[in-house]
């Protein structure tokens, strides 16, 4: 099957959950025999097309996994540009006429659109193909992907008349003027029409947890084409989890993996172990510290701990080694996750997981039996649930005996590949 991939950005010029994943299904489809192409926004300059030529390369470059990569250079752009790209982008409409016409996918899978325009699926449509969608936030009914508020940092239960999604685009342009959000409310609300017809328009979507499935449904949206599809892990070729002697009253290393970001919650983690013993507790957070500095900063100051430590981010060759070294991966989370797959690479190490008690992480998490659950922003919660593992080395030691083998990114692809063939015969 010839399958090309939308998303709104890839590695090496950015890495996150959603690319993590992209790359390594598109790898893996490669692997077992298809044919598959990408197409995403480059921060590349713009200018670096021949003159004449749209802007994508249309020779692409071809990765070690045998994926070819279509970058389209628009150079960096600002929140603002990311938005409006939504209604309209030329250049980018442009550049997938040319690869869709050199590719001839059988399908297309829309990973994300964020700042791509929803008008893509119409010529993808027009060519006679079907398109797929998987769901890797709540980009479609929040601007702000996530379902957390801007100006308040609450969970959001929805548009409420849009008027609710003009304050939070205000506050997120940094601007405290909510008098002014009835004025952008049918902007939000255009957008929010233009992506409904995104998702009615696909053979199917793809949500990897229930959770996201029930709260899609909840907003209003149409699930009646949505399958849920648990996500998979790639682990390294040979890969053998580390054997780990028992764990020792006093002593816990405590990890955190992921974006450094206030709607994470790292600054949960951080208060809840300024309030341990100093002597054999350790937290080691990995995470580019450069995404969101004045976090970062505010993070740095509020560590008392001497046994915090900011590693900044690791590559993927390191990752297993990194996670070898812990006890425990947090998961302290503030907002709705989708998949957080970042827990089946801490099962895969054998690690448990100490997560919040919010969105997918209960599906991921079983309470007492391979990692903990615990409220959401409080710190004294966590501070007593670590204080428990480091002071009860035999609940640590049960939660690892608990933990069952992780999905394959081959099981997951298998999966994957029913649902496309499903679509193309629709």
């Amino acid at each position: 099957m010839r399958i090309l991939h939308l998303v709104h950005q890839y590695p090496p010029e950015f890495v996150g959950g959603t690319e993590l994943y992209t790359q390594a299904l598109a790898a893996a489809q490669v692997q077992m025999g298809h044919q598959v192409a990408l197409f995403h926004p480059s921060t590349a300059p713009e200018g670096s097309a021949p003159a004449g030529v749209p802007p994508t390369p249309i020779q692409p470059r071809t990765g070690e996994d045998g994926v070819r990569v279509y970058g389209v250079p628009l150079g960096a752009r600002g929140r603002t540009a990311v938005f409006a790209a939504t209604f309209h982008q030329p250049a980018l409409s442009r550049a997938l006429a040319a690869v869709l016409a050199a590719e001839r996918p059988d399908l297309v899978h829309v990973q994300h659109l964020m700042g791509l325009p929803a008008g893509l699926v119409t010529q993808i449509r027009a060519a006679g193909i079907p398109y797929v969608v998987t769901l890797h936030d709540y980009w479609y009914p929040c601007a702000n992907a996530q379902l957390v508020t801007n100006y308040d940092g609450t969970v959001c239960a929805g548009p409420r008349a849009w008027v609710n999604c003009g304050r939070c685009a205000l506050a997120r342009a940094g601007h405290d003027w909510p008098w002014l959000a009835p004025g952008l409310a049918p902007l939000l609300a255009y957008r929010a029409a233009r992506l409904r017809r995104v998702l009615a328009g696909a053979a199917a979507i793809i949500a990897p947890t229930q959770f996201v499935r029930q709260t899609y449904g909840a907003l209003g949206l149409p699930v009646a084409r949505l399958v849920v599809v648990g996500h998979g892990l790639a682990l390294p070729a040979g890969y053998v989890p580390p054997k780990r002697e028992a764990a020792r009253p006093g002593m816990l290393h405590v990890v955190y993996l992921g974006s450094v970001a206030w709607q994470k919650g790292v600054h949960v983690l951080v208060a809840a172990v300024n309030q341990l013993p100093h002597e054999g507790v350790r937290l080691t957070i990995y995470g580019s510290l450069d995404d969101f500095p004045d976090y970062v900063a505010d993070l740095r100051a509020r560590a008392t701990h001497p046994g915090i430590r900011f590693a900044g981010r690791i590559d993927r060759a390191a990752l297993w080694a990194a996670l070898a070294q812990a006890d425990v991966l947090a998961v302290p989370s503030l907002w709705y996750e989708t998949a957080a797959l970042v827990i089946q690479e801490g099962f895969a190490a054998g690690l448990p997981v100490v997560a919040a008690d919010l969105g997918a992480l209960t599906e991921r998490v079983r309470d007492g039996v391979d990692g903990l659950l615990l409220p959401a922003g409080d710190a004294a919660a966590w501070r007593d649930a670590l204080r428990r593992l480091r002071d009860t080395p035999g609940l640590l030691d049960q939660l690892r005996t608990n933990i069952q083998p992780v999905r394959t990114i081959a099981e997951h692809v298998s999966e994957i590949e029913r649902v496309y063939r499903a679509g193309v015969k629709g």
